[in-house]
């Protein structure tokens, strides 16, 4: 049973800090293992030299883990980080990023997520990342 996309968005509204819902975040797509969000271009998130800073695309890779979870487990239950890594591969400029998470394993304490950012109208990612997550309920 995944999220259906409204309840996915009240998963993102409900559950995380006000700074966080700024990035101005939406569901994309939800399913039985897997979430994508769109983060939308702003220059209030560029960094200098105007690319989007890399702290905007970690906070999305970290969102998009918990929808992905969520949508795999039917609902929201409490969690949180225990590890996220993150390589950067190029630039982001000028257009929104869509943020693919993917589980690789979830189990019932613990999940595994593998997660692409790509640049819309890109084919090779901007950056790519991996979370564990301790699932707390």
């Amino acid at each position: 049973m995944t999220l259906s996309l409204a309840a996915a968005d009240k998963v993102l509204s409900d559950n995380f800090a006000p700074w966080v819902l700024d990035l101005g975040l939406s569901v994309a797509e939800t399913g039985e293992r897997h979430a994508v969000l769109r983060l939308p271009w702003s220059d209030r998130l560029a960094r200098e030299g105007g690319a989007l800073s890399g702290q905007a695309l970690m906070a999305a890779a970290d969102t998009a883990t918990v929808l992905a979870v969520s949508s795999a487990r039917g609902a929201f239950v409490p969690m949180t980080t225990v590890q996220q890594s993150t390589t950067f591969q190029r630039a982001v400029t000028g257009a929104d990023v869509l943020v693919e998470a993917r589980i690789s394993k979830l189990g019932k304490r613990m999940a595994f997520v593998d997660i692409t950012m790509t640049a819309e109208g890109d084919e090779e990612p901007a950056a790519r990342a991996s979370t564990v997550y301790a699932l707390l309920g």
